[in-house]
């Protein structure tokens, strides 16, 4: 439901009525948890529908606000550049949504994005299991990198510094001794995705690959996780998928860099 909004009394400075009425548009779209139509726009406003449409195509014309598939109004281009800019893991994540999504519906299982964040990975976008039993939500979440899937390819990849001292515990299963994380950082390097069983949690498995951007430099990390017992005979299968689900992904970020003119 889109909340109404009074426009009576907007303008405060003569002659800018029309630019007090787009930004009150252009609110209404950006502020709204889903995308909005034309006619949800035109009542929530209560501008002529003649009215509306012209502020509208103004709007999208200089890319404030675009269509999507079904023609409703969401945030344009420049706010997704300006996330870009100040904010990449928003942006990063907006993009990667319907690889993760495409990873639920293949699998049934959660998806994850992953992205280095300090000494840590940090989880910057989730989609939901099928199942009803499923993993909890890890948004915005910092784990030990090596108690992950996640973290182990953001590790193996060197875009996580090998962790100094000694290796927090989780669990029973958790690597702790840094010579056998070494070694499981360079077999994630040549089989291209990584593996956490019982790791982080008990009962909990995950598997990850490499996203890369320019350059090739790997960025963040694509991967699914749900209960040991209901993936532990696919990992290899989650595996393979991964990396041709990473792959794609990277290159649509290379292809987006490349588009945007970025070195």
């Amino acid at each position: 439901m889109v909340n109404e909004i009074d426009l009576s009394h907007r303008s405060s400075v003569p002659g800018t009525q029309a630019i007090d009425r787009a930004c009150a548009l252009l609110s209404l779209v950006v502020r709204a948890d889903e995308p909005l139509s034309f006619s949800d726009l035109t009542d929530a406003a209560g501008l002529a529908r003649s009215t509306t449409s012209r502020l509208l195509a103004a709007l999208e014309q200089n890319e404030l606000l675009q269509r999507d598939g079904s023609g409703a109004y969401v945030a344009g281009a420049l706010f997704a550049l300006h996330a870009a800019r100040h904010d990449p893991w928003q942006e990063t994540a907006r993009i990667a949504r319907p690889y993760l999504e495409r990873l639920r519906d293949l699998t049934g299982e959660t998806a994850h994005l992953g992205v280095p964040s300090g000494q840590t990975v940090r989880h910057v976008a989730q989609v939901d299991s099928l199942y009803l039993l499923a993993t909890r939500d890890w948004t915005d979440t910092d784990v030990p990198a090596h108690t992950s899937a996640l973290g182990k390819v953001l590790l193996a990849h060197r875009r996580l510094a090998f962790p100094d001292g000694a290796l927090e515990t989780r669990t029973e299963r958790t690597v702790s001794d840094p010579a056998a994380l070494d070694r499981e950082l360079a077999r994630i390097r040549r089989q291209g995705w990584g593996l956490a069983v019982d790791e982080l949690e008990v009962g909990l498995t995950a598997v990850a690959a490499p996203v890369t951007g320019r350059d090739g430099e790997v960025v963040a990390a694509l991967g699914v996780s749900g209960p040991t017992a209901r993936l532990d005979d696919r990992v290899d299968e989650l595996g393979r998928l991964l990396v041709e689900q990473a792959g794609s992904l990277s290159t649509l970020l290379l292809r987006r860099t490349i588009k945007e003119g970025v070195a």
